[in-house]
């Protein structure tokens, strides 16, 4: 069987990488998408073009988010800080 082409992720599991990779470990954080806009004429040929709107993905990223829905994850739920607080007795070499 031949590699995989594609991988594709729900908005929870971008959101959930996301907030791994930043090192966040609380708060509600969701997908963020900004969508830019512009207008030309397309078409096959030059007796075929229309006027068309072209909505260019900008940016991609997360925002925090108020209360928890179906776009973000908790972030202390999906990415825990660590427990473990450095002592304080630690000689230096």
């Amino acid at each position: 069987m031949g590699e995989p082409k594609i991988y594709t992720f729900n908005h929870k599991e971008v959101a959930e990488a996301l907030v791994k990779q930043q090192g966040i470990h609380e708060g509600l954080w969701g997908l963020y998408i900004e969508f830019g806009i512009t207008a030309g004429n397309v078409g096959q040929d030059a007796t075929s073009l229309m006027p068309a709107a072209i909505v260019p993905v900008q940016k991609i990223g997360i925002q925090q988010f108020p209360e928890e829905n179906n776009l973000c994850v908790d972030a202390a739920k999906v990415n825990p800080g660590s427990d473990r607080k450095p002592s304080s007795d630690k000689r230096r070499r």
